[in-house]
C-alpha cells in the first residue's frame, strides 16, 4: 500500500545553516526558524542553531521564504552575533529589553 505525503501542509524548513555577507550590504541566512523581532537597525532571528542577531542602518527584508527557511537582509551590515546558551543570562536580559 502506498503513503501519500503532503509537503504543501507541513514545510520542513532547512536543518542546514549558512550565512553568506555580500560587501556589507547583504546578508543570506538559511536555516531560519523565525523572524523573532525586526526593525530598521535590528533583527532578531531564530535558526537552527539558536538565535541570531544582526545589527546595522537601514535594515530591510529583501526575501522571506519560510518554506525555505531562507532569509535575505540589505542595508549596511554593522554585526552580527549567536545568542547561544553560554551566554543565556546575557540572552534574557536581552530578550527582556527587546520586548519591554
Amino acid at each position: 500500500m502506498r503513503q501519500e505525503t503532503n509537503h504543501y501542509l507541513t514545510p520542513s524548513p532547512s536543518t542546514d545553516h549558512e550565512v553568506k555577507v555580500r560587501n556589507r550590504r547583504m546578508i543570506e541566512i538559511t536555516g531560519v526558524k523565525e523572524v523573532d523581532s525586526f526593525d530598521n537597525e535590528e533583527f532578531l532571528l531564530e535558526t537552527v542553531l539558536g538565535y541570531l542577531m544582526i545589527r546595522g542602518e537601514n535594515l530591510q527584508i529583501k526575501t522571506l521564504d519560510v518554506t525555505q527557511g531562507k532569509v535575505e537582509i540589505k542595508g549596511k551590515l554593522i554585526d552580527f552575533s549567536y545568542l547561544d546558551d553560554h551566554h543565556n543570562d546575557q540572552t534574557k536580559s536581552l530578550l527582556g529589553k527587546l520586548f519591554k
